[in-house]
């Protein structure tokens, strides 16, 4: 799924008014309706509805939600925003056919903003997509009231005062909803973590944009789906046996951080990989081998940590057909001379998560040695130590996009909605995951998983985005059993199903 910059979905509302074609008039009150929609399979009747409506196209949209759920005789009072003295063609036009069947009252100061009580719903439709400098006046008391009323709020597209894909100022008074719901794509501010509180929960209702421009209209953001991802799950064949599946090597773990090593095998295993070897400190081997009975166990010549230097004679490091580095760890100077020999020697990409990405960051001159088209898994944290402190969410996209295509690298920023920005400048935003995935040993678990992908012959581009997807499905399965508070990292392994 596509996300389009703002001046895009203009041309596809205009594109699609010519080429369907359809009225403009036409075009809002199919989104009215799909709104309503919306709201009716969600909303009885018992809760009062307060409609807060602009003098734009949003503001239209309004007006007909307004109008259609009055006839479905919900209890709804509209106010009409008056901050400017002119208002859109659309916008009359609703405002007329709303007249015929309901009142409708107007705000032109302060005291005309209504209380708005408790088990009622404000819906928002004061300003839309195209806002470009920040809200004052009248637009900022009715903001301001209806974040401090203690109703259920819902914004219609986006919320009012939040700029769809460019950074509010700090003192921005923004609309802080419940719900949004958008129409048609994504919008990237909603995808954005220091935003959520201007989002809330979104959903997206389809409105029937012209399909041939979105599909021809470049853009370097994307939304992931089940449909988007659906096609990249490679079934097996009937005659398949261990060795069609890739053999991986693990480098996991050190003294007191075992459990890192043994979630991210056990995840890998899970994920379909042929043969599986670990790399661990010797004080590991038996953990090892007694959690995680189906890999190879290779015990590292140190006790405590990965020194580089195995216990046993060890295979080339070519034998494999992935290699995963990072997790438990640790970043002492063995460690790090393990790693700069593992860079210098693998000819394959690599998964790099945690502590290595550490080491990386501390000494950059590893950077140059790391594969292309290695997949880096950073948490927000260790990517700033990578690269720099960013300004907004806006600038960490823009750092996020030039790393991974200056280095070329798939680059995992991990969070709500996981960022993967690729070596070609696109990013993928995903759409899997809940806020009970924030508990330790989850990351180890992705690393698993990626390295599985990538054994078995997955483009390092693909695994990602498939990875990624599938950890945040098993993790929203391991919710719905635990329950978000309650879940724990093997959880989410516990709950991988690749069917």
């Amino acid at each position: 799924m596509k996300i389009l910059s703002v001046e895009q979905t203009r041309t596809l509302d205009q594109y699609t008014i010519e080429h369907e074609p359809i009225a403009p008039i036409n075009l809002m009150e199919r989104a009215a309706q799909a709104f309503t929609d919306w709201y009716t399979a969600r909303f009885d009747k018992s809760r009062p509805v307060r409609i807060f409506c602009g003098l734009g196209n949003n503001g239209g949209d309004g007006l007909a939600i307004a109008r259609l759920l009055t006839q479905l005789e919900y209890s709804v009072q509209t106010y009409v925003v008056r901050y400017a003295p002119r208002e859109s063609e659309d916008f009359m036009h609703n405002h007329r056919r709303l007249k015929l069947i309901s009142s409708i009252t107007y705000i032109e100061n302060e005291r005309d903003i209504p209380v708005i009580r408790n088990r009622e719903v404000a819906i928002d439709a004061i300003l839309g997509l195209g806002l470009s400098r920040t809200t004052e006046g009248i637009v900022q008391s009715v903001i301001d009231a209806i974040n401090h009323s203690p109703a259920t709020v819902i914004a219609v597209d986006i919320a009012s005062g939040l700029f769809a894909d460019t950074a509010n100022g700090p003192n921005s008074t923004i609309i802080q909803p419940d719900y949004t719901v958008t129409f048609h794509l994504p919008k990237l501010a909603f995808l954005q973590p220091t935003l959520g509180l201007y989002v809330g929960e979104w959903h997206w209702v389809d409105i029937g944009l012209s399909r041939a421009f979105i599909e021809r209209t470049p853009t370097t953001y994307f939304y992931t789906t089940e449909k988007e991802v659906r096609h990249l799950l490679r079934p097996r064949n009937r005659f398949s046996h261990k060795g069609s599946f890739g053999h991986a090597l693990l480098l996991v773990g050190s003294y007191g951080k075992m459990g890192a090593g043994v979630l991210a095998s056990r995840a890998c295993l899970r994920s379909g990989v042929g043969l599986l070897t670990v790399q661990v400190p010797r004080c590991g081997y038996e953990i090892l081998q007694t959690t995680v009975p189906e890999a190879m166990c290779q015990p590292d010549g140190h006790l405590h940590i990965l020194s580089g230097q195995p216990d046993l004679e060890a295979p080339e490091l070519s034998t494999y057909s992935a290699i995963g580095v990072g997790p438990g760890i640790g970043t002492a100077p063995e460690t790090l001379a393990m790693l700069r020999k593992l860079l210098s020697e693998a000819q394959k990409p690599m998964v790099i998560d945690a502590d290595a990405i550490n080491l990386i960051a501390k000494n950059r001159d590893l950077i140059d040695k790391i594969p292309k088209n290695s997949i880096l898994t950073p948490h927000p944290k260790e990517f700033e130590r990578l690269t720099r402190r960013w300004t907004s969410d806006y600038d960490k996209l823009g750092i996020l996009r030039d790393f991974a295509q200056r280095n070329r690298f798939v680059v995992v920023l991990k969070g709500a909605h996981t960022a993967i920005a690729t070596p070609d400048g696109t990013t993928h935003f995903n759409s899997t995951g809940n806020p009970g995935m924030s508990t330790g040993g989850t990351g180890d678990v992705l690393t698993g998983i990626l390295t599985a992908l990538i054994a078995q012959g997955y483009d390092p581009v693909e695994a990602a985005v498939l990875g990624v997807f599938e950890h945040g499905r098993a993790g929203d399965r391991a919710a719905q059993n635990r329950g978000q508070i309650g879940l724990m990292a093997s959880d989410i392994t516990d709950s991988l199903r690749w069917d």
